[in-house]
């Protein structure tokens, strides 16, 4: 995070994924859930101490998660692409705006559209877009 590598965070997460016990989805459909990736993403930083929103609300809608950190703003959407068509997990941020509440403060603010697979249960897409 502090170099903003986005190659490197997505290959963290994919590593992190990676290594989840298949054991721990017998039986369980928790993969077939948004919300299962969104939550795993969430304890990472919320174990390093960051100032995370989960659920961020807007007169557009919910933001998965909004992430400040370094003088910097990163807003994360998750999709779960068997559920909805690649691509639109970063499109959703941009067609609601949830950077706009960020704007006034003058910081850089990163859109990251992040989107899983139910079936391969891991990171099949990362998309990232930079507001100057």
């Amino acid at each position: 995070m502090m170099a903003n590598d986005f190659a490197g965070l997505e290959q963290l997460f994919s590593a992190l994924f990676a290594s989840i016990p298949t054991d721990w989805y017998r039986n369980n459909p928790i993969a077939q859930y948004e919300g299962y990736y969104a939550s795993v993403f969430y304890a990472y930083f919320a174990s390093l101490g960051l100032d995370l929103t989960p659920e961020e609300s807007s007169n557009a809608g919910r933001l998965d998660l909004a992430l400040r950190f370094n003088g910097q703003v990163y807003l994360f959407e998750f999709k779960v692409v068997e559920l909805a068509p690649a691509g639109r997990a970063l499109e959703q941020i941009k067609a609601r705006g949830y950077a706009d509440r960020y704007l006034a403060r003058g910081e850089p603010i990163h859109l990251i559209g992040v989107e899983f697979s139910r079936e391969r249960r891991t990171v099949v897409g990362f998309e990232v877009e930079t507001l100057a």
